[in-house]
């Protein structure tokens, strides 16, 4: 009876030895807390979704990507149901779907808090950041981390080359002129689904007044961004403003040349990871942070270009790119 007692408490005592240990192994990596990365129905989700799950991989976490969700709603509705824990977004797209009545535009608070090349009306409030109006407009449960500040997803003025070599390169010195200009401005989502069809009025012509005082009096609407290209290319217009960087349209920017916007008429656009709240740990946050790190206008554009137009497979984008990055 005394070996059975002392047999039984050995036993008792390595069942609590190894479940220490398991709490420990768990509590010490990610390795055990899987995550699943969502995308809407874009090729840019699709690839950031597929950066952010490798980067994560890379540190250890269990991932797996689910694409094709459909648009910001539904990512947004998959997100709330815990059907996925992370998705990509763009800073600017993102607020404007939570608060549509926000007054912010520049990225952060640094970019708010510098000077700006046109002087404020006396009596104006502060044009307040996108990066802080996203934090106070998300839902109750969800969270974002570092926003990747080398991205910028804005809508680009641009010109066609005979005509940018007459005029400045920047829409703060081009002002006085815009009403030299024929200008064309795309509507529809052609470069980015995820995007809603900008207004011409509220979207491009009012923000251009506003914060430069150009004013356009002669423009053309067109209903994608490839027949705006087609029609700087004919010469039909003089300048356009596209729905997103010039570099992603099909074959890239090509002859266009764009035009600075150094105060951000049209509002600050960059990658930011959107997660559940305690969905992950700190060292998978800090994961995700370098990937904000790093990631640039160019190699999104460029990435994007190739799963879109040349069906490059979007996870061995993500893992060449983590690759060239050390990620």
């Amino acid at each position: 009876m005394v070996l059975a007692a002392s047999v039984r408490m050995s036993a008792r005592a390595v069942v609590a030895v190894v479940a220490a240990t398991l709490v420990v192994s768990c509590s010490d990596g990610d390795s055990e807390v899987a995550v699943t990365v969502g995308a809407g129905n874009s090729a840019q989700s699709e690839l950031i979704s597929e950066i952010y799950a490798g980067a994560l991989a890379r540190g250890g976490t269990h991932t797996a990507t689910r694409a094709r969700l459909g648009q910001r709603g539904d990512y947004l509705a998959a997100l709330d149901a815990g059907t996925v824990q992370l998705v990509g977004d763009d800073s600017g797209d993102l607020l404007s779907a939570l608060d549509s009545g926000s007054r912010a535009r520049l990225p952060d608070k640094l970019a708010a808090a510098a000077a700006t090349t046109t002087t404020p009306a006396p009596g104006a409030k502060p044009v307040p950041d996108v990066s802080d109006a996203v934090s106070r407009a998300l839902p109750e449960g969800l969270a974002v981390s570092d926003i990747a500040d080398g991205t910028d997803l804005r809508p680009a003025f641009v010109f066609s080359p005979e005509h940018a070599q007459r005029f400045p390169d920047s829409l703060a010195e081009l002002a006085p002129h815009c009403g030299e200009l024929t200008v064309g401005i795309a509507t529809g989502s052609e470069l980015d689904p995820l995007r809603r069809s900008p207004d011409p009025r509220h979207d491009v012509l009012d923000p251009l007044h506003a914060v430069y005082g150009c004013d356009i009096t002669h423009y053309s609407v067109y209903p994608s961004d490839s027949e705006l290209r087609k029609a700087l290319r004919d010469g039909q217009v003089h300048a356009g403003v596209l729905t997103a960087p010039a570099a992603l349209l099909p074959g890239g920017a090509g002859e266009l040349v764009p035009i600075a916007d150094p105060d951000y008429a049209f509002r600050a656009r960059s990658v930011l990871p959107l997660f559940r709240k305690g969905a992950l740990s700190g060292r998978q946050i800090k994961q995700l942070n370098k990937v904000a790190g790093e990631l640039t206008t160019d190699d999104l554009t460029e990435l994007v270009r190739r799963l879109r137009d040349e069906h490059a497979a979007a996870a061995d984008l993500a893992r060449t790119w983590l690759d060239s990055h050390d990620l």
